[in-house]
């Protein structure tokens, strides 16, 4: 009791309600749905949840062709899209910044396709994707450039690129505002001195550039990685995992197994072995993230 009394348990007691809510909303939910991953929990026979089954969920996902795929696809999803928004976004942050006149301006219309949702954008893009009446195939028609419309969202390939396509716009700005920041960061006297010794702008940007904004890339990296993992609004609305499972993703095939099979014993099982997805580009990106950091002679 005199430790509650003291000023040393001011803090706690004032964490207190935060910690009480988090265990409420986090981690009873998490305790309960590792439960479930472990049981035949069925959504229309709720005494299911009590049904002990051992591994059996974790064995028949290991044997699941359309789990594998579905994970193989959101592994492909995630590197090309974070690959690509990276690339853009740096080139989008080295042009702003190179302007001198209006770039408050432009660092603000950076941030204008972050504030959409993503049910926004998914809408947005089905619409401009349409095959029938999409502004794109209305534009190539326009430009004689096809002679009949482009299955965006039916052809399989088509509709993960489409997909692509609208995450890259929603979240490239993402990428370019950290390494804007990275950039307005570095010193300027590195760079003025390998202009003096001669070095021409690709031989300052791969040896001093590149290597400073280099722990702000993987920062972003391992942002981005979480909220690209989680891609289920975009695919839900555009191609809802079709056609034929074409663009199906681990969160879209789980929320059709726990909610539409009312299997979410199986569901909560695929949700922990994705968790490990998401945990194996965390690591990745950190111990990037790392080296990164002493190379440029910073702590670990």
């Amino acid at each position: 009791m005199k430790f509650f009394r003291s000023p040393q348990a001011t803090p706690y007691l004032l964490l207190l309600p935060a910690i009480i809510v988090i265990l409420a909303v986090v981690l009873v939910p998490l305790i309960v749905s590792f439960w479930t991953s472990f049981t035949s929990y069925n959504l229309v026979r709720p005494d299911s949840l009590y049904n002990f089954v051992g591994l059996r969920n974790y064995r028949r996902l290991i044997g699941n062709d359309d789990f594998w795929w579905a994970f193989g696809r959101t592994v492909v999803f995630i590197t090309i899209a974070l690959n690509l928004e990276m690339l853009l976004g740096l080139g989008l942050a080295l042009l702003v910044n190179r302007i001198t006149w209006g770039q408050r301006t432009l660092r603000t219309i950076m941030m204008f396709p972050m504030m959409f949702s993503p049910i926004l954008v998914g809408f947005q893009f089905k619409y401009l994707f349409n095959d029938s009446v999409g502004l794109v195939n209305n534009a190539l028609f326009a430009l004689n450039l096809i002679d009949k419309p482009i299955p965006w969202l039916v052809n399989g390939w088509l509709a993960n690129f489409s997909i692509i396509v609208a995450e890259m716009w929603m979240s490239t700005s993402i990428f370019a505002i950290l390494l804007m920041a990275g950039l307005l960061a570095m010193p300027k006297e590195p760079i003025e001195a390998a202009k003096v010794d001669g070095c021409n702008a690709l031989q300052v940007f791969r040896h001093i550039t590149l290597p400073f904004l280099m722990p702000f890339i993987w920062i972003a990296m391992t942002i981005r990685s979480l909220d690209v993992a989680r891609a289920y609004d975009m695919v839900k609305i555009m191609t809802n995992g079709g056609p034929a499972g074409r663009t199906e993703l681990i969160w879209t095939l789980m929320t059709r197994t726990g909610y539409q099979n009312s299997q979410m014993g199986m569901a909560n099982a695929m949700g922990y072995i994705s968790i490990l997805l998401s945990i194996a580009f965390t690591i990745m990106f950190y111990r990037n993230l790392s080296k990164a950091r002493v190379f440029m002679g910073g702590a670990q």
